[in-house]
């Protein structure tokens, strides 16, 4: 009789144990975005799988359920609110037009990266995390979640490159410099201004991790002062990386990466790189916006 009672009671256990009823406010975070979700050990996970892409890796056609399911993540905090987090999965268009939807409605994007080699097309991946109510969060993340998969097929042929718009040229430094406020070095029609992060003290065993070390931000220009490229990495602590992340998108350029360079250190650094086109003018507007927002964070971070 107990024997055949026995696993009754366990599958009844192990049911409950992963069948929880859905909260309300979960419903509606469900039905705001339009997507799929489920709930269970406390956390609404809402799917956002990018089954619109036919990807490849090193040439073999590969499914979704592979490494291209986004999703966002909800779970109660204290205080009334709610946690998210999520991971988005984006075309290299989508990128940014997604991150400024994110800044613009109060979110953070707290990591920017790949997953593979030679996948085509580039695919990318974005951490979100944010506080508030469930439906505070979800109005906040549904403009970015809209724009995924509304990329545009501008730049398809990068992979095999193209007609370059921007030609080695002559650049005003002078002017550069003093946009950004500093002084930089020209060395085969680039310009490039590094800067130390000389308000951290960070060592590592003891030793001084200062800008040779790595602990830099800089900008490198390239082409002339009507149409130039901008590319480079900022150092950041944990307070400065959404006022940068604002600084750099409001002003047109394009965030490439986030993630460490350093492990152990004390406070932790994070490294942004970005990348964008444009007037002379309007690049090194756009750094030196980045620029002020550093030195900021340094209460807040540590």
């Amino acid at each position: 009789m107990y024997m055949f009672r026995l696993p009754f009671v366990f599958v009844a256990v192990v049911a409950g144990a992963f069948a929880q009823q859905m909260p309300a406010d979960y419903d509606g975070v469900v039905r705001a975005l339009g997507k799929t979700g489920d709930f269970k050990d406390n956390v609404l996970k809402i799917n956002i799988p990018r089954s619109d892409l036919k990807v490849t890796i090193d040439g073999t056609p590969t499914p979704t359920p592979f490494g291209f399911g986004g999703w966002l993540a909800m779970t109660k905090g204290t205080g009334g609110m709610d946690v998210m987090m999520g991971d988005l999965v984006l075309l290299e268009d989508e990128v940014n037009p997604v991150m400024s939807a994110l800044l613009e409605n109060g979110l953070e994007v707290t990591a920017l990266h790949n997953h593979f080699f030679f996948e085509s097309p580039r695919v990318y991946y974005m951490h979100v995390h944010g506080h508030g109510t469930a439906a505070d969060l979800a109005k906040m993340a549904k403009p970015a979640i809209d724009l995924i998969g509304k990329g545009t097929p501008t730049h398809q042929s990068t992979v095999t490159g193209g007609t370059s718009k921007i030609q080695a040229g002559q650049m005003d430094t002078a002017k550069i410099a003093k946009a950004v406020g500093h002084e930089g070095e020209l060395t085969g029609g680039v310009y490039k201004i590094t800067l130390g992060r000389d308000d951290l003290k960070i060592t590592e065993m003891g030793a001084t991790i200062n800008a040779r070390m790595g602990l830099n931000t800089w900008a490198a220009f390239y082409g002339t002062d009507s149409m130039a490229e901008v590319a480079g990495d900022i150092a950041m602590l944990a307070g400065e990386v959404t006022p940068v992340l604002k600084a750099l998108r409001a002003n047109g350029l394009n965030v490439v990466a986030m993630h460490h360079h350093m492990i152990g250190t004390q406070p932790a650094i994070y490294f942004l790189h970005y990348w964008g086109t444009g007037s002379t003018d309007k690049l090194a507007t756009g750094f030196k916006a980045a620029l002020n927002e550093l030195g900021k964070g340094s209460a807040k971070s540590k």
